[in-house]
């Protein structure tokens, strides 16, 4: 079993992982807090609540399902309360996030996740997660326009090395971009300072204005923009625990660390994605691993806070967009290849994967639950409407 656990290819799936989800979002955590006026102390314990929160989830729950489960903050709810916590406290912020953690856990126990998820088409959600992957997929080739040299390298390394070392194939990437960064002068090192985090309760307070106005559009956004898309990573590599457990459990953790800062906790599905293909592991029931070692690295990003958030910052942004497209090109390729499977199933395929991947907001909402909405919708109606015709040509 830690021969399994110990690859280099689990260890590096799970660190590329967490340098993904850290990199692309962590500066919002700080406006977020910012945006309520939090101390130091208390923007490091939100770090420190986060990372705690996401390692003990993704290690517990991939221990125990034995399937690649790693969770995240909300960033698109992180997104949301840069505008929707100005003129609050930090202590109606936590409570805020309180009540959004309840009415996630309450959402875990009565099941709601699981009946939406048996009525939902897997080319709908296939489509779904292929457009929510697309634009880092973009992204690898978009860096070229800044850093030509640096990417055409990384991708020589990658087309090249990986027929003979595709368990290290993103290691060795990674680790070559590195090298490139350094040799560019485009690594920051001098700005990382080490710093412990310490954890800082915040009383919560509850009011209309912060239920309303935070707490409920929290809840649906992590519901909608983060859950379902977390669901369809699993389903879309062919793993299938129970979803409400795992509901549950991040809603009840973000209980536990609500007033500490821990504003939301959910299923990933971008990050996940990366511990689920084959560069992590060939072996699908062994891949688990490289979840565990990303929550591993969650906890230690969270116990050392901003310094690591200031390590990642180091990274060129190049660097952090070409290693994420290049980790996630087998996912993308094979949702595509689930949602076109069926031939009648395509042209609603297509349009979801087409609103899902234009990236807009209605309400607050991203794309990816319209996208998922509008799919099932039509693919409902196609149903409906060929149900119908059968019915007539039988009379």
């Amino acid at each position: 079993m830690w021969r399994d656990a110990g690859s280099l290819s689990k260890i590096s799936a799970g660190f590329i992982a967490v340098l993904v989800g850290y990199s692309s979002s962590a500066v919002i955590i700080f406006q977020a807090a910012e945006a309520v006026g939090a101390t130091p102390a208390q923007i490091s314990s939100w770090l420190w609540a986060l990372g705690v929160g996401m390692g003990v989830t993704s290690i517990g729950l991939s221990l125990y399902y034995k399937n690649p489960i790693l969770t995240a903050w909300s960033t698109p709810g992180a997104a949301l309360m840069v505008t929707s916590l100005a003129g609050l406290s930090v202590n109606q912020a936590i409570g805020a996030f309180l009540v959004s953690s309840m009415l996630i856990t309450l959402c875990g126990v009565a099941g709601w996740m699981d009946k939406l998820i048996r009525i939902m088409p897997q080319s709908v959600a296939s489509a779904m997660l292929a457009g929510i992957l697309l634009q880092f997929g973009l992204g690898l080739f978009q860096a070229m326009q800044t850093q030509l040299s640096l990417i055409l390298i990384m991708l020589l390394v990658f087309v090249v090395v990986k027929p003979f070392a595709p368990r290290y194939i993103i290691l060795l990437t990674l680790l070559v971009g590195i090298g490139m960064s350094f040799q560019l002068d485009l690594l920051k090192l001098d700005a990382v300072q080490l710093q412990l985090a310490m954890p800082v309760w915040t009383t919560p307070e509850f009011s209309l204005a912060s239920v309303i106005g935070v707490a409920l559009p929290l809840f649906v956004v992590t519901m909608a923009s983060q859950n379902m898309p977390g669901v369809a990573a699993l389903h879309g590599n062919g793993y299938r625990p129970p979803i409400s457990p795992l509901i549950m459990t991040t809603g009840f953790i973000g209980v536990i660390l609500a007033p500490f800062g821990g504003f939301t906790f959910n299923l990933s599905a971008i990050t996940a994605a990366i511990c689920m293909g084959k560069e992590a592991d060939p072996n699908p029931a062994t891949r688990y691993w490289a979840a565990v070692w990303g929550g591993v690295f969650y906890f230690i990003t969270g116990l050392l806070g901003a310094t690591v958030v200031g390590l990642f910052s180091a990274f060129p942004k190049e660097l952090i967009l070409a290693i994420a497209g290049l980790a996630l090109l087998g996912t993308i390729a094979n949702s595509l290849t689930a949602a076109l499977a069926k031939t009648e199933d395509r042209e609603v395929a297509v349009i979801t994967f087409l609103v899902t991947a234009s990236g807009f907001s209605v309400l607050g909402i991203g794309s990816a639950f319209w996208g998922l909405l509008l799919g099932f919708i039509i693919h409902w109606w196609n149903g409906h409407r060929t149900a119908a015709v059968v019915k007539r040509a039988n009379t």
